[in-house]
């Protein structure tokens, strides 16, 4: 109807015609679906979210991380976890094959590139990175973990602190470049850089024999004491290299380059430091074992940390009284830390592990990550896993009640994550936390 007309109307005819819209427009609110079933079967819909959960935190052996796209350097000194500091093993290989230095060439300096990358932690801290040669071969066809370590000269060629400037693009040669840290490898010593610039025709002809006559860097980093930042960074970069400068009898201001890319074997090394500088409710926990703890408090740190044990010991009962339907089973996480300097992992992994430690994922993930689940969500500060086909297959004695991990990485995709995460445990005691737990919510029908 025309509101112009409406607008024309005597109030006592208006007042009626309102009053019989308004009931004529009542619906049942919740219709939908109510003439699929018979009426009594609405009545054997149950919810519940007091299900059994067991878990705790526990060490995560390890990582893989070769060949990832971005690796890691650096050290932070976090308030909960203690020490982490990681590392990276790295090939380097000829920018062009057979180079000629000229006659009687003379160094001048070799220097370490690092492109800046993203940082977690505190990026106002000194950091103290120390490079050396390694002295066994790395491979790009090999497995490497983040606990495998590559025996080196041991002598550095750098000792080098700074603090991150990644913001500041420098000027090289008269040429603005990105930022990027620049590490000299000839002040403590000029025997790298003479090896490189005396390299004999053999080990330059290509880079396959340049990998040989020098298997690579490894940048180790110093433990900060307090503060600290780790960074991610893309070795494979065009910033990704080691430059030596030097001159012969005719030219001054030379250069070649020995760069990273893609075809060169990489891997990264990370140490917790055996959680020595842990608070010691996390010590407890998962180092001592008192699996009680959490109750309280549950941890989960990537860069082969540490993981949460899940378990759900009664799932197959809710089958004992008969044929039960699983409408939805959300398992849900909260997020405990309150400190913003260290962000939460962007999302967690759920698997489940076999009695001989392998590892399967849920039949539910096949339904896709929009369905699934494992996002953080900033607002709600949660993750959710939507675990129903899981518990339905249990329950129909077709599946087998494995124990459950929640991981900050995804063991099938060979991607660092540095993030780490404090989380509600099952049964808090301190008081206003009881609805943080983590809790599986269950909506579920009695067939008969």
């Amino acid at each position: 109807m025309n509101s112009k007309y409406l607008r024309n109307l005597p109030a006592p005819v208006l007042l009626i015609f309102l009053i019989t819209f308004l009931f004529a427009c009542k619906k049942d609110p919740i219709p939908v679906g109510l003439d699929l079933l018979p009426a009594k079967d609405t009545l054997n819909i149950k919810t519940t979210d007091t299900a059994t959960l067991v878990a705790y935190s526990v060490l995560q052996d390890s990582v893989r991380t070769d060949e990832t796209t971005l690796s890691m350097i650096g050290s932070l000194m976090d308030p909960v976890f203690g020490s982490t500091t990681a590392g990276t093993y790295m090939q380097y290989r000829l920018s062009a094959e057979s180079p000629d230095f000229g006659t009687n060439p003379k160094l001048d300096s070799v220097v370490l590139l690092i492109p800046y990358g993203t940082f977690y932690g505190d990026t106002n801290s000194i950091q103290s990175l120390k490079v050396y040669e390694l002295n066994d071969d790395i491979y790009t066809d090999s497995i490497y973990y983040s606990n495998h370590t590559v025996q080196t000269s041991g002598i550095p060629l750098a000792d080098y602190s700074f603090k991150p400037a990644r913001y500041d693009s420098l000027t090289i040669g008269g040429v603005k470049t990105v930022p990027h840290i620049r590490i000299n490898l000839s002040t403590l010593t000029n025997y790298f850089g003479n090896k490189l610039l005396y390299a004999p025709s053999s080990a330059l002809s290509t880079s396959a024999d340049f990998i040989g006559f020098m298997k690579g860097l490894y940048i180790s980093s110093a433990k900060a004491p307090s503060g600290g930042a780790l960074m991610s960074y893309d070795p494979t970069s065009s910033p990704s290299k080691i430059v030596m400068y030097f001159h012969n009898d005719t030219e001054d201001s030379l250069h070649f380059d020995f760069v990273g890319n893609t075809l060169c074997a990489r891997f990264s090394h990370f140490d917790h430091n055996q959680y020595r500088d842990a608070e010691p409710d996390l010590k407890r926990q998962v180092i001592q074992k008192d699996t009680t703890l959490g109750k309280s408090t549950l941890y989960v740190q990537g860069l082969g940390g540490m993981r949460i044990r899940l378990r759900l010991p009664y799932l197959a009962a809710f089958g004992n009284s008969g044929k039960v339907a699983i409408n939805s089973a959300i398992l849900t996480i909260k997020n405990a830390q309150t400190d913003t300097t260290f962000a939460p992992p962007p999302s967690l992994t759920l698997v489940a592990v076999d009695t001989a430690g392998h590892v399967g994922f849920l039949i539910d993930e096949n339904e896709g990550t929009s369905y699934f689940g494992g996002a953080y969500n900033p607002y709600s500060r949660t993750y959710i896993f939507r675990i129903t086909r899981h518990m339905q297959a249990i329950i129909d004695g077709k599946g087998t009640n494995y124990d459950l991990f929640l991981m900050a990485n995804d063991p099938s995709v060979n991607i660092l994550v540095p993030n780490r995460i404090t989380i509600t445990g099952t049964n808090p005691t301190l008081p206003g936390l009881s609805s943080d737990r983590i809790k599986l919510e269950v909506i579920y029908t009695k067939l008969h």
